[in-house]
């Protein structure tokens, strides 16, 4: 199981998400508001992912340290009624 600091972010946010995972890469699809985010890991010389949870329409890719990167900026959005 891949993108697992991320994937504690969403639970503790209550955001419903789907896990999936190829080729050693995690996969996180989710909506928020009514907006639509992915977070995609890849490996290309180097680990980090793809992710659009800093602007719902545009995608960035994030490298080093990304799960907590990603993972501060979902902790950040307001909470969701459980």
């Amino acid at each position: 199981m891949r993108l697992q600091t991320v994937q504690e972010a969403l639970k503790k946010k209550n955001i419903s998400y789907e896990y999936t995972e190829e080729d050693g890469c995690g996969s996180l699809d989710f909506m928020f508001r009514g907006l639509s985010f992915h977070v995609w890991e890849y490996c290309d010389g180097g680990w980090g992912a793809e992710t659009n949870v800093f602007a719902a329409g545009r995608s960035e890719d994030i490298e080093g340290d990304y799960e907590e990167i990603i993972s501060r900026e979902i902790l950040s959005w307001p909470d969701m009624i459980a």
